[in-house]
């Protein structure tokens, strides 16, 4: 039966995606006497942790019960106290736990509290399942740098645009709503100066129309190019990032911080923005998580410095065809073909008639 409550567990955390950012997705439920007596899940970034509102929502006296939970109770102060202790007053008999915390504040110091104060705990049930719901977390408390998904929309020939730089609309509408929900679970979207300039995108998380997350844009703008009147300089609709060269111009520089633009210059490399530079940046700036929409120039240099994760590919059922027409990945490339990059743990889901390719890069 463990499995089924941490199944239940798993579920109440994923309806915190999206906004507790960058702390974990976390659910737990309350079990006596063979019923669900509490459910909670973490809801917001700063607000109270699952474990408690779980208790805080349970029916019944806790005394007694077990308590499942994804994640390993928290052992020390953040922005709220250690859910160890809550659990340990609370006197339930018995945590499971789907997998411990990999953030080193707490790593195994919760488990070991409660097992001192003589409650039985059990880990690792759905673990696997655990980890893949907290990937983004699990990168980004271990090397505090954000956890990067390469997402891209090609032909069935391998095109992003016509020869004429049309790309509207290559997906189906049900694709792009998918789209939306995956901007919707990050921090931010970073796009090249020349999607801005070819296709003038907002780059928000959207539902039937309105913005529905204050999502982070990145614009990697070596020269910066980016014309003053772009929808992404919009700063009321959602934060703006610009980075650019330590040499770009001054006086643009001090125009786009005007409208409320933040700027990072970084280092050349290779006469474009050194994007492992700007990647441990964002980390520090609290930014978790990227899903990098750029153009093939901007693609391969992510892909070829190491910093994306996970490939997200839809594929339409379409021809374009055009020896100039854009494709997802460009730049250079590699050489070698034994110098590709690898995908691993791949998945495929379908929207009707358009695919989407789902993988992590092979490390």
């Amino acid at each position: 039966m463990d499995e089924f409550y941490m199944k239940r567990a798993l579920e109440l955390a994923k309806l915190g995606e999206g906004y507790t950012n960058p702390n974990p997705l976390v659910g737990a439920v309350i079990v006596k006497d063979g019923k669900i007596i509490g459910e909670g899940y973490h809801e917001r970034y700063g607000g109270p942790h699952a474990e408690i509102n779980a208790f805080k929502n349970a029916k019944d006296d806790v005394k007694g019960s077990t308590l499942y939970v994804t994640l390993e109770p928290c052992s020390h102060y953040g922005k709220t106290p250690p859910c160890a202790d809550a659990i340990i007053e609370k006197k339930i008999k018995r945590v499971v736990a789907a997998m411990k915390d990999p953030n080193p504040l707490v790593a195994g110091k919760g488990l070991e509290k409660l097992i001192k104060s003589g409650i039985e705990v059990r880990l690792g049930v759905l673990e696997d399942e655990a980890k893949k719901l907290n990937e983004i977390f699990i990168k980004y408390i271990t090397t505090k740098t954000p956890f990067v998904i390469l997402k891209s929309a090609m032909t069935l020939d391998g095109k992003i645009a016509s020869f004429s730089g049309d790309s509207k609309w290559i997906t189906n509408e049900k694709s792009r709503d998918y789209v939306h929900s995956v901007r919707q679970r990050v921090s931010a979207i970073m796009a090249g100066i020349g999607t801005v300039i070819n296709d003038n995108p907002h780059l928000t998380a959207r539902k039937e129309g309105n913005v529905i997350k204050d999502l982070t844009r990145i614009i990697v703008d070596t020269n910066l190019k980016i014309p003053l009147n772009s929808n992404v300089l919009d700063t009321k609709v959602s934060k703006t990032i610009i980075a650019c060269s330590e040499y770009a111009d001054n006086n643009k520089i001090e125009k786009l911080k005007n409208l409320g633009v933040y700027i990072i210059k970084t280092p050349l490399k290779d006469n474009r923005v050194d994007i492992k530079y700007l990647i441990k940046s964002l980390g520090e700036l609290n930014i978790d998580s990227v899903l990098l929409e750029g153009g093939g120039i901007l693609n391969f240099s992510a892909l070829k410095e190491g910093i994306v994760d996970k490939v997200m590919i839809f594929i339409a059922p379409k021809i374009i065809g055009g020896e100039s027409s854009k494709t997802p990945v460009e730049g250079e490339g590699f050489e070698f073909i034994k110098d590709a990059v690898k995908i691993e743990d791949i998945s495929i889901k379908s929207f009707d008639e358009d695919i989407l390719y789902e993988g992590y890069i092979k490390r």
